[in-house]
């Protein structure tokens, strides 16, 4: 990352002066708090696995595809 952050799993970074933040798009939020419990697992399943969110990926996890 550009002026000295760093980025982590799960869309979480670190800014420069060392305060973590979670960058989460809007279709995860509402896949985690949905009422289908199994598109809300995959929809966590396939965070994990990333570093930066890609909410192509999430949505494919959450249909799934």
């Amino acid at each position: 990352m550009q002026n000295g952050g760093q980025e982590s799993e799960c869309g979480w970074c670190k800014d420069r002066w060392g305060i973590s933040w979670q960058i989460v798009p809007r279709i995860l939020s509402e896949a985690l708090m949905g009422d289908d419990p199994a598109a809300a697992r995959r929809a966590f399943d396939a965070m994990m696995t990333m570093r930066k969110l890609d909410v192509a990926k999430l949505e494919a996890a959450i249909r799934g595809a």
